[in-house]
């Protein structure tokens, strides 16, 4: 089973030294890459950076996000230099949110920019890009977000992420669009473990990701946090077994920057 997952770059010296302790255990399940967010405009430009290093230094695949918006051709050009430099070989290609106080969207303010400059510039980087099977938040339909996406392929995508949702139907209602359209690239379902709920919920918000009532009734029917830590990776378990029984490539793992609930869902997946 290929998995990857994903980190945001640590603020702190405590919270590098914890990442670098998490890295060491989720090692043991084999990932393919653990990739590293990028903050709006760039703000946590060195910290996506200096975590990726980190985690080569551990012996692992590193893969950093990088967006556009807001940002110039040359500054974008020297990050991806310094990617190149340091022997980082994959990205994770993405628009971005534009940070509060910048005026305006820079060279590329949209991914399928970013995507032709980086392929124009730096051809050797493989790149991911994100897929929106439940439509991007400011999609003006569901029609523009697909065409959208394969604009994306198009451009040279070498395969996909896609924002996390609850429900499998979703994955493969856009699968059969995209075979549709003889998309061959590998996408991959991207997965929200269930850690903190009620965050969940308010991100799931914040990005248009459906939260079904099935899945809040069942949280609800517990008080104690072991009994919905239990429920949260049974109905993440069961989720991912239906999307590799169905002939996802893998699974890419949104960590939020902790062991649990991840682990335990790899290792049901790995016994069952």
């Amino acid at each position: 089973m290929n998995t990857s997952f994903e980190y945001f770059p640590p603020k702190t010296d405590k919270g590098k030294e914890n990442l670098v302790d998490l890295t060491k255990r989720l090692s043991y399940l084999s990932p393919e890459y653990f990739s590293v967010t990028y903050g709006a405009g760039g703000s946590t430009k060195k910290g996506t950076l200096d975590t990726c290093i980190s985690i080569k230094n551990l012996g692992q695949k590193a893969c950093p996000h990088l967006s556009g918006i807001g940002s110039s051709k040359g500054v974008i050009k020297e990050i991806l230099n310094e990617y190149k430099d340091h022997g980082l070989t994959k990205i994770i290609a993405l628009r971005g949110d534009l940070p509060s106080g910048i005026g305006g969207f820079g060279d590329f303010p949209y991914a399928l920019d970013l995507i032709k400059f980086i392929k124009g510039t730096h051809g050797s980087f493989s790149i991911e890009v994100a897929a929106y099977p439940e439509v991007h938040p400011d999609a003006e339909s569901e029609n523009t977000d697909f065409k959208n996406f394969l604009n994306k392929v198009d451009a040279g995508a070498d395969g996909a992420i896609t924002q996390f949702f609850f429900e499998e139907d979703s994955y493969f209602k856009f699968m059969e669009k995209c075979e549709k359209e003889k998309v061959t690239i590998p996408i991959i379902p991207g997965i929200m473990p269930i850690h903190d709920f009620e965050a969940l919920v308010r991100m799931a918000k914040n990005c248009s990701a459906n939260v079904p009532m099935w899945l809040k009734e069942g949280m609800q029917k517990y008080s104690n946090n072991e009994d919905r830590f239990m429920y949260g990776v049974e109905v993440i378990t069961k989720l991912c077994q239906k999307l590799l029984h169905f002939g996802a490539p893998g699974i890419h793992f949104y960590t939020v920057n902790k062991e649990e609930p991840t682990s335990s869902i790899i290792k049901n997946l790995e016994t069952k």
